[in-house]
């Protein structure tokens, strides 16, 4: 059995997010986005905008400058030219239209009311007919939101979900429904999938729900490189007796090749087709909600970087910040900035900035020329680094040295 050294199984992690890539000439083609998602095969949507939206930044770390109205054209764009459709992939995610015959077996569960949270299940049985309702009044009115359904108000939050908005969110995820458009406050809206989707997508067959499993799997150790078992499962948020015949039969058919990686206390595959460079010469910020750390035990075994989201932890004891951004360089993680987009003051405030103890003399530097560039993108006129953290006062000067984004 071959055996990778930490170094090396990193690189062919890198490489497999797209961070080996050659720069594009024009971030703003379709094509540039295209090579994004071929790399990363879904964009994970979170509600928390605090410089920007979770499936915004992942284009941004791996193109740079990107305009986003290319992404929301490719999400909720017209009929004929949506590239992107939203569903419960890792979380909720944005996914390039092949894999949506790939997930119709979630849908297939959820409409009989299994695979989802518990408060949803009651809409498979008891509540069946108040969603059934619901999805008549969108079938003869068109587009709905949670909010357009009166008289089915909550008190708002997930426990506190009325019942219009329940049986809007079951019907989503047995696939009865899908995202027509998202409205400015970030609301979804509702629509029947053949008014939405291409019908070129949905006439295609529906695959064995085990024949789907392995496209999965084998879709994530696509988008890994080289991976564990738990790794693959999570990308796509696999149960282990749905993963665990993919998986065998994927290598059995020579698709992902068993090794060992020096310091993993479990079992790896890699992808026969993974890329295995030299170097990784990259330079980027990751959103939380990144395939590269969004898998915390896989992000401590590659990069010896312990990352927590902090939003739900209180400030007092908050380690390093509200809404932490790890930096990658090189083909390590080697500092975290906490940052916030101020749109009305035109300021991109570094709250905090935090070095890794491997961090290099050029850490400081190579940030601040990505703040700068994550400034522009997002329209602001300067980035202000505040005093906290053992990186602060170096970013403070490389920022203030590069002068204005």
């Amino acid at each position: 059995m071959e055996r990778l050294s930490g170094h090396t199984a990193r690189r062919i992690a890198l490489a497999a997010q797209g961070f080996a890539d050659a720069p594009v000439s024009d971030a703003s083609r379709p094509s540039a986005l295209a090579r994004v998602l071929s790399r990363t095969a879904l964009l994970q949507m979170d509600s928390v905008s605090v410089i920007a939206r979770a499936h915004h930044l992942p284009a941004f770390s791996r193109l740079g400058p990107y305009p986003i109205a290319r992404l929301h054209e490719a999400a909720w764009g017209k009929r004929q030219t949506r590239t992107l459709f939203e569903y419960w992939a890792h979380e909720a995610s944005l996914l390039p239209m092949a894999l949506q015959p790939l997930l119709r077996w979630r849908m297939a569960r959820a409409e009989a009311g299994g695979g989802t949270y518990g408060a949803l299940k009651g809409y498979a049985g008891e509540k069946r007919p108040v969603a059934l309702a619901i999805l008549e009044r969108i079938r003869a009115e068109g587009p709905l939101a949670a909010s357009d359904l009166e008289g089915m108000k909550g008190s708002g939050g997930w426990w506190g979900w009325s019942e219009g908005k329940g049986a809007l969110e079951w019907l989503f995820w047995a696939g009865l429904v899908t995202t027509a458009t998202r409205r400015a406050s970030f609301e979804r809206v509702y629509d029947l999938p053949e008014r939405v989707l291409p019908a070129s997508v949905l006439d295609l067959p529906t695959p064995p729900e085990p024949d789907a499993h392995r496209a999965l799997m084998e879709r994530a150790a696509r988008a890994l490189g080289v991976a564990t078992s738990g790794d693959l499962r999570d990308y796509f948020r696999q149960k282990p007796a749905d993963a665990a015949p993919a998986l065998a039969t994927l290598v059995e058919e020579g698709v992902l090749i068993p090794v060992e990686v020096q310091g993993w206390d479990k079992p790896a595959f890699l992808h026969r087709e993974a890329r295995r460079p030299r170097r990784v010469e990259a330079s980027a910020l990751l959103a939380p909600f990144d395939p590269v750390v969004w898998f915390r035990p896989r992000t401590e075994r590659l990069y010896d970087f312990r990352y927590r989201l902090e939003i739900y932890t209180p400030a007092q004891k908050r380690e390093h910040g509200y809404y932490v951004l790890p930096f990658l360089l090189g083909d390590r993680l080697v500092a975290r900035v906490d940052l916030k987009r101020d749109k009305a003051a035109g300021i991109l405030h570094v709250q905090a900035a935090h070095a890794e103890p491997h961090a290099p003399a050029h850490t400081a530097e190579a940030l601040g020329a990505q703040l700068n560039s994550m400034a522009r993108w997002l329209g602001l006129e300067r980035v202000v680094a505040h005093p906290r953290g053992d990186l602060s006062t170096a970013l403070a000067e490389a920022v203030e040295l590069q002068g204005p984004p």
